[in-house]
Order: C-alpha cells, then structure tokens, then sequence
C-alpha cells in the first residue's frame, strides 16, 4: 500500500483536562501515514485521483478546532475517523503530540493506527 504522508501539521486549538487549559489554545502537532493508492494519479499526472493534502490538512485543522477537547487521544480517534469516512482511506496512522505538557519532555503524544474491517 502506497502512503501519503503529512508531517508536522500545527493545529491551535483549546485541549486538556485542567481548568487553565480550557482558557487557553495550545498547539499539537499531528503526523499521518495515509494508505493511498498512487498509482493512478502518477500514470496520468492527475491531481483528480491523488489524495489532496491540503485538503486533509484544512479540514483536519476543522475538526480539532471546532470545540474543545479534554484528551489527544480523542482527538487522534476523531482525526482517523474523519480520514476513514470523508476521504475513503483505507488505512490511516495518525500521531498526534502535545509540545510542552510535561516540562521535562520535549513532548507527549500518542499514536493509532485504524482502518476499514
């Protein structure tokens, strides 16, 4: 399976659990591996059959932004949902970080893996 990919999307948003963070917007940063056909769209330079991630990228940043959220695992599980349903991925990695959670690490994250059963 071929795979388009999207590295470090940055999406502002209000996430966590504690009182201050849902005054506040903090950044995650989101990679994806998304199983996509490429042969079609290389064979005939035809952006009509490739995964468009500008798209994905707009409409991702959408759906995060669109009401607060408590977890990044929520978010990760809302992220390959949309993937799945809206762009007829058949599979999808999705890692998303939180940058400055925990003072002594760079950042904290987690990582799915989905797809159609």
């Amino acid at each position: 399976m071929d795979k388009v990919l999207i590295r470090g999307l940055r999406i502002d948003t209000v996430i966590g659990i504690y009182e201050w963070e849902k005054q506040i917007h903090q950044t995650l940063e989101i990679d994806l591996d998304m199983g996509w056909d490429n042969r079609l769209p290389a064979a005939n330079d035809d952006y009509r059959h490739a995964l468009c991630y500008e798209t994905v990228s707009k409409r991702l940043t959408a759906l995060v932004q669109a009401q607060p959220i408590e977890l990044i695992e929520t978010v990760a599980e809302q992220i390959a949902d949309c993937l799945l349903s809206e762009f007829a991925v058949p599979w999808v990695r999705v890692q998303v970080m939180k940058p400055g959670a925990v003072p002594q690490a760079q950042a904290v994250g987690v990582e799915i893996e989905r797809g159609h059963r």
